[in-house]
């Protein structure tokens, strides 16, 4: 391992770093004498009660600082590259794969596709294990790095070569052995296709990741998303209402089975399947604690639920005319719109019905926004772009706001997918826009006016 050395980007207010003077353009030589290559080591090394922790001013004085903490407490660190190295990026070319699915013209970080273990341990990805080495694996197990989160897709080391286009993802899977002989925590995605790895493919894999419990906590099956930008890839077909009702009658028993023999329900489809199939969401207690919430397991389930907690410790009084009151506070009628994908559009309506029943002041209009950008196939708010969003919602009467989910836009930023900004749409729909957190508290206070800045 090369010498590294990692500049310091940020210094947390009151913490040990603070404390120690230690500032932002300050680098990061070593600790406890030992080089720093990634994350991974700075996070294990500083977790110990005495650091002798060697800093490099902008000047090149260094300075060696001895502390004393907590064991695990954290420095107050912030690096300019959060991972302290570069990033690893995927070998594989799966015959799904969502980013060989996107137009040209994008911004350029759209295309990088990533399969890196340390992503998954700080962000939740999801890995192929075709990335990692012997080291890799190592080093995981030596620091005790969980959960890490994993895209088995096949346990048919042939079938997932070809699904990947990668030789070697079948012989990588058995570095999951190694996780699991170790008690490392993982999570685990399988992303299916039709035709190809489902049916009698789906089930030998479940029976063999039910294998890895308890090590191995859930496994998720998301049907593919296929755009309208395949030209050259590989011929996929969408999965029809009974095809979705197969895949859940499968899925059901062997959550039957597994809960019955292991206590857990393990394998988990996502909330595509049973709108697809015209089936009720399950009752919250089938999602084990909701493990799988990124890859859209149970985010409606647990929307509703807190759709409802919310308007339960809501009080209100009755309603005169356009005026009431709530909490002691004078609140005239209200009209605004909810603007979402096709997918979530049905239930948000239902929550705003339940809404207006408690609070008849207040009107709000769902309008579903069909993603033409990407193809009607893809039905998620997450992946709406800001031009469709104008194209469908200009010239109508949205009220006096629109709400809109945050997973439209880039972590952290005002942008959508199509680097649109959020002010660039208020100004073409001349509406002022109000960006929604995704629990069903902040909506029914978004709705209702009172969501906090």
């Amino acid at each position: 391992m090369k010498n590294k050395t990692h500049t310091i980007k940020n210094v947390r207010d009151g913490s040990i770093a603070w404390e120690m003077e230690i500032q932002s353009g300050d680098e990061l030589l070593s600790i406890n004498g030992e080089p720093v290559e990634d994350i991974f080591d700075y996070r294990y090394l500083t977790n110990e009660e005495y650091l002798e922790v060697l800093i490099r001013k902008p000047g090149g004085e260094e300075w060696e600082l001895e502390i004393e903490k907590e064991f695990e407490e954290d420095l107050g660190l912030e690096f300019e590259n959060g991972l302290m190295d570069e990033y690893h990026s995927c070998r594989n070319k799966c015959i799904f794969c969502f980013i060989d699915q996107m137009p040209e013209g994008m911004r350029e970080t759209l295309y990088f596709k990533d399969d890196d273990s340390r992503l998954s341990f700080l962000q939740g990805n999801y890995v192929t294990l075709t990335n990692m080495d012997d080291r890799d694996i190592e080093r995981i197990i030596r620091y005790h790095l969980s959960p890490i989160n994993i895209s088995f897709h096949t346990m048919n080391p042939k079938l997932r070569c070809e699904m990947l286009n990668n030789r070697f993802a079948g012989e990588a899977l058995e570095k999951a052995d190694r996780l699991y002989e170790a008690g490392i925590s993982m999570n685990g995605q399988i992303v299916l296709c039709k035709g190809v790895n489902d049916g009698v493919e789906l089930a030998s894999s479940i029976g063999k990741l039910s294998g890895y419990l308890p090590y191995l906590e859930s496994v998720s099956v998301v049907p593919v998303g296929l755009t309208r930008h395949r030209e050259g890839l590989t011929r996929l077909l969408p999965f029809t209402r009974e095809d979705a009702r197969q895949v859940l009658e499968l899925i059901h028993g062997w959550q039957e089975k597994l809960y019955r023999e292991q206590g857990t329900h393990f394998i988990h489809a996502s909330d595509e399947w049973y709108i697809l199939a015209g089936q009720p969401i399950p009752e919250a207690e089938t999602y084990d604690g909701y493990l799988q919430l990124e890859n859209g397991v149970g985010m409606l389930r647990l929307l509703k639920d807190e759709v409802e907690e919310a308007l339960k410790q809501l009080e209100e009084t009755p309603v005169t005319g356009e005026t009431g009151a709530l909490q002691g506070k004078d609140v005239h009628s209200r009209r605004l719109t909810i603007a979402t994908g096709v997918l979530a559009a049905p239930f948000i309506k239902e929550h705003m019905d339940r809404i207006r029943e408690k609070f008849p002041y207040v009107e709000a209009r769902v309008i579903a926004v069909e993603n033409t950008f990407f193809g009607e196939q893809i039905t998620v708010a997450g992946l709406l772009t800001g031009q469709d969003l104008r194209e469908q919602l200009k010239g109508r009467e949205l009220g006096e706001t629109l709400l809109l989910s945050g997973h439209m836009l880039r972590s952290g930023e005002r942008v959508f997918l199509d680097d649109m900004t959020v002010a660039e749409l208020e100004k073409a729909l001349q509406v002022p826009i109000t960006i929604v957190k995704s629990d069903g508290k902040a909506l029914v206070e978004a709705v209702l006016g009172r969501q906090e800045a």
